[in-house]
């Protein structure tokens, strides 16, 4: 796989910089595009786009994890944004973003930085649908509102999200899908579009770990810091991808895979900031583990990390040094595929011992 180093300061240029450093919901551009919105509304657990349009897109947990998309996002376009109201982050605070990056060969394409082919502007366009046959472009702002279902006696909120044909070829859609009994998860399952050439794998990489200044990666039998992986990095590029292999996850009773992410810091609000870092960049919220999970692992299944020890874009020291950037889990494409992002108050250890 080629390096993110070289792959992603190729695809970015200067505009995809500037854009990037907009990206927690303090940008003035970001509320004036999002106030003539209608907000979501809560309907009994979920939370879902108002009926009204234009309509903000989030769906979610009322008591937990919500996932938006562009233009009700305060960061770029092409991206996932990822709100943790329960873990204390202040309203339209992304704690992270979650990308969708589809290799190709040894192409990789990345929705967030590519130029779209529909109007021109960075950024993939993703839209919504309440049908999985349903993929034709549509204005984002007109979101589908998600189907709530029962399956095996849970209560399920889903929703399709379509994303415009890559540069390499690629044509992935998602299935999202939120499930009463993991509020502080959201399902994410890949799949292919008619047209679409073969993809080796579709990564969704979660892009912002230095945002909560994520540096212990929880494995099955140690803690791998990122201090551990980089000693001595410098500079304001990415450290090298490191790769876990399966055997090195965790496990579940169930026989779910999951890898955690984790701050060293005791409280991280209470970090000091060079002069001059933007405060989007600050961290606001409780003490949160990140993680992914693998209900039904591949055997090719692997965890992915990469560092920073300047945020991006702004070139500014993260306290305290090195920290994971991108974390994701990657395995060979079939269509879908799911995996889990969450953020909770628990401990990797308490999230093990009862799943």
């Amino acid at each position: 796989m080629v390096r993110r180093t070289l792959e992603r300061f190729l695809a970015v240029g200067v505009v995809g910089l500037c854009l990037h450093a907009a990206a927690f919901g303090i940008a003035h551009a970001a509320s004036v595009r999002t106030k003539a919105l209608h907000p979501p509304v809560v309907e009994g657990r979920w939370v879902r786009p108002a009926s009204e349009v234009p309509a903000r897109p989030v769906w979610g947990h009322a008591k937990g994890l919500q996932v938006a998309l562009w233009p009700g996002t305060p960061g770029p376009r092409g991206l996932l944004c990822v709100f943790a109201p329960h873990v204390g982050t202040p309203d339209r605070h992304a704690i992270n973003f979650i990308a969708v990056e589809p290799i190709v060969t040894r192409r990789r394409g990345f929705s967030e930085l590519e130029w779209s082919g529909l109007d021109h502007t960075r950024g993939k366009r993703m839209w919504t649908a309440d049908d999985a046959s349903d993929a034709a472009p549509r204005d984002p702002t007109h979101p589908a509102r998600g189907v709530v279902a029962t399956a095996g006696g849970v209560e399920t909120l889903t929703v399709f999200v379509y994303v415009e044909p890559f540069t390499n070829g690629a044509r992935p859609y998602l299935a999202m899908t939120f499930r009463a009994d993991r509020p502080e998860e959201v399902g994410l399952a890949t799949f292919a579009q008619p047209g679409s050439v073969p993809m080796k794998t579709c990564i969704l990489t979660a892009t912002m770990g230095n945002y909560a200044r994520l540096r212990r990666l929880h494995l099955a039998t140690r803690v791998v810091t990122a201090g551990d992986l980089w000693p001595g990095f410098t500079g304001n590029g990415f450290a090298p991808h490191v790769r876990f292999p399966l055997a090195d996850l965790a496990r579940l009773p169930d026989g779910s895979a999951m890898v955690c992410a984790t701050s060293d810091e005791a409280d991280p609000t209470a970090a000091e900031y060079a002069d001059g870092t933007p405060p989007w960049w600050q961290y606001r919220g409780a003490v949160a583990t990140q993680y992914w999970r693998a209900a039904d692992p591949a055997p090719g299944l692997v965890a992915q990390v990469n560092g920073r020890v300047s945020y991006w874009s702004v070139h500014k020291p993260i306290p305290g040094g090195v920290s994971y950037e991108n974390f994701e889990l990657v395995a060979p494409f079939e269509p879908g595929r799911t995996f889990g992002f969450g953020v909770t108050r628990r401990r990797p250890e308490e999230i093990l011992a009862d799943p």
